[in-house]
C-alpha cells in the first residue's frame, strides 16, 4: 500500500507540473491579458467607476448592492462577501510565506502581476456567469462555467459537444476539488494552527494514533459547519456578510500595526520584491539556484491559488446576486481580486519580509524558518504569545469561511451534474468530511486537490477566451447605456430570450 502511494504522489505530481507549471500559466497570464486588452483596460480607464460601484455603493442609502428581491437570492455584497470568504483563505498567510521561500521576495512582485490581469479575467468569468444564469426547480439562480460552456462555446458552429462534454468536467473537478482545497486542506491548517497556538500544552490522549485533540477541534468545526452549509445560499450569504468584512480588516490592522513597527524596513522590502522579480544571481542556498521562472511560477501560482482568478469557482456564487446587469457584478469581481491580494496578500508579504526571517540582500529565508510557521513566528517576535495567537485565529477565521464558501461550489457543481435532489446529500457528505480534514496527516489529498483545482482552470479558461467577443459586447454595450448616456441601446442582460426581458422590465421599472 505504501508504494501504491507513493506511486501515486509521483504521477500525481508529474501532472501538477504540466498543468501548472507548463500549461497553467501561460493559459492564466493569456486570459488576463486578452481580457484586460479586450476590455480597453477597464481595471484602469474605469477605475473610479468600478470603486464606486462596489464598495461605494454599500454606504448610499437604500442601495442596491445591499438589496436582494425574494428569500430564493442573495444581495450583490452577500455575493462578494461569500466570494471573499471562499478566496480569502489559508493561500493568503501560508500559501505567501511559501512563495517567498520557494520563490524569494520577486514571487510577490510576480504575484502583483498576476493579480492585475487576473482582474479582468474574474470580471468576465463573473460576467458571463450572470448573462447565462438561469434558475433552478427551487426558483434559485444557478450559474458558472459550465452553464457558459455549455450554452455560450457551445452555441459555435461544430462545438456542441466539446462544449457540453467540458462543461461537465468542470463541475466533476468542482466537486472533487471542493472536498480538498475547499474543506479538508483548510480544516487541516485551522487545526494544527490552534493546536501550536491555543492547545500546545494539551494532551487527551489518542485513539489509535489519532489525537483525541484533533477529534475534538474536528467534531466541533463539523458542527458548525453543518450549522451554516445545511441551510443553503441564504444562511451561507447572511454568515459571509457579517464575519468576512470584520476578519479582512481584523487582519489587516494587525498587519498594519507591524507595518509601523517595522516602517525602516519599508524601503528594503519593496526594493527586495522588484529587484528580485527580474534578477536571481543571489538566490543561492535556501532557494537552491531558483530561476526566473521559478519565481514567475511560484507568484503566478500562489496568486491564483489565492484570489482564484481563473479557476471559475467563485462564478457559482457571484451567479446567486439579486443584478440583472451582467457588467455591474463582474465589477465585484474585480474589486474582490483588489481586496484579496493588494491589500490582504501584500500585507502578509510585508509582515513576512520585514520580520528578518527573510536574508533581504541574498532572498532567501534563514536556516531552520519553514514557511508553514513564517508569519506566525513574525507576529511572535513583535507581540509575543498573543502574536501567534492572532494569527492562529486569523487562519481559523479565512480557513473556516473558504470551508463554507466552498460547500456552495460543491453543491452547484453537484446540482448541474445530477439535479437539485442531490444536492443535500452531497452537503451533507461534505460537513462530515470536516472531522477527516482534522485527523489525517498525509499531504497526498491536499497535493492531488491541487491538481483538481488545475483542471477546473483549464475549461474554464477556454470558455473565457473563446468567449472574448460576448464580453466586448458586453462591456460596451454597459459603457454605452450607463457612462455615456445612449438611451436608444438595448441592455444585453441574458441569452434567454423570455430572461432578457423579464429583466429589461425589472430594469426599466427601476428606473
Amino acid at each position: 500500500m505504501e508504494r501504491f502511494f507513493e506511486l501515486l504522489a509521483k504521477i500525481n505530481g508529474s501532472v501538477n507540473d504540466l498543468i501548472w507549471v507548463k500549461v497553467g500559466i501561460a493559459l492564466l497570464f493569456g486570459a488576463g491579458i486578452v481580457m484586460t486588452f479586450a476590455t480597453g483596460f477597464f481595471q484602469i480607464t474605469h477605475i473610479g467607476h468600478w470603486f464606486k460601484s462596489t464598495i461605494g455603493s454599500i454606504f448610499k442609502k437604500d442601495s442596491d448592492a445591499t438589496k436582494k428581491d425574494g428569500k430564493k437570492t442573495v444581495s450583490q455584497f452577500q455575493a462578494l462577501c461569500t466570494a471573499l470568504g471562499a478566496t480569502i483563505g489559508t493561500g493568503n498567510v501560508a500559501g505567501v510565506s511559501a512563495a517567498i521561500v520557494l520563490g524569494g521576495p520577486g514571487a510577490v512582485f510576480w504575484m502583483w502581476i498576476a493579480a492585475f490581469f487576473g482582474m479582468m479575467t474574474k470580471f468576465s468569468e463573473i460576467t458571463l456567469g450572470i448573462y447565462f444564469r438561469r434558475k433552478n426547480k427551487d426558483g434559485e439562480w444557478s450559474g458558472g462555467a459550465m452553464y457558459f460552456l455549455r450554452d455560450g462555446f457551445g452555441s459555435y458552429k461544430g462545438c456542441k459537444t466539446l462544449g457540453r462534454v467540458l462543461a461537465w468536467l468542470f463541475a466533476a473537478f468542482t466537486a472533487v476539488a471542493a472536498f480538498g482545497i475547499g474543506n479538508m486542506g483548510q480544516v487541516n491548517k485551522i487545526t494544527i494552527n490552534l493546536k501550536e497556538a491555543v492547545f500546545r500544552n494539551a494532551d487527551l490522549g489518542s485513539i489509535g494514533s489519532v489525537p483525541v485533540l484533533n477529534i475534538v477541534i474536528g467534531a466541533v468545526l463539523m458542527v458548525l459547519g453543518g450549522l451554516i452549509i445545511l441551510g443553503g445560499i441564504q444562511r451561507i450569504a447572511s454568515f459571509a456578510e457579517k464575519v468576512v468584512p470584520f476578519m479582512a480588516i481584523f487582519y489587516f490592522l494587525g498587519a498594519l500595526i507591524l507595518f509601523f513597527i517595522n516602517i525602516d524596513k519599508a524601503g528594503d522590502v519593496f526594493a527586495s520584491i522588484f529587484r528580485f522579480a527580474f534578477n536571481n544571481e543571489a538566490l543561492a542556498g535556501g532557494a537552491a539556484g531558483a530561476v526566473i521562472s521559478k519565481i514567475v511560477a511560484q507568484g503566478c501560482k500562489r496568486g491564483m491559488f489565492s484570489n482564484e482568478a481563473g479557476l471559475g469557482s467563485s462564478v457559482m456564487v457571484h451567479s446567486s446576486a439579486d443584478v440583472r446587469e451582467p457588467v455591474k457584478q463582474g465589477m465585484w469581481g474585480i474589486f474582490e481580486v483588489f481586496v484579496d491580494t493588494f491589500v490582504v496578500c501584500t500585507a502578509t508579504a510585508f509582515v513576512v519580509l520585514s520580520s528578518g526571517l527573510i536574508d533581504l540582500e541574498r532572498g532567501v529565508a534563514l536556516e531552520g524558518v519553514s514557511d508553514a510557521t513564517l508569519v506566525s513566528r513574525a507576529f511572535g517576535q513583535s507581540f509575543g504569545i498573543f502574536g501567534e495567537i492572532f494569527v492562529a485565529v486569523a487562519i481559523f477565521l479565512f480557513a473556516f469561511t473558504t470551508v463554507v464558501g466552498w460547500s456552495q461550489y460543491g453543491a452547484k457543481a453537484v446540482e448541474y451534474l445530477m439535479g437539485t435532489r442531490a444536492v443535500k446529500v452531497y452537503q451533507i457528505v461534505f460537513v462530515v468530511a470536516i472531522i477527516f480534514g482534522a485527523v489525517m496527516e498525509s499531504s497526498l489529498a491536499w497535493d492531488i486537490s491541487d491538481t483538481f483545482n488545475g483542471f477546473m482552470m483549464i475549461p474554464n479558461l477556454i470558455g473565457v477566451i473563446s468567449l472574448t467577443p460576448l464580453v466586448i459586447k458586453l462591456v460596451k454595450n454597459y459603457i454605452d447605456r450607463n457612462l455615456r448616456g445612449k438611451k436608444d441601446v438595448v441592455p444585453m442582460l441574458s441569452y434567454d430570450p423570455a430572461l432578457q426581458r423579464e429583466m429589461e422590465k425589472e430594469l426599466a421599472e427601476k428606473k
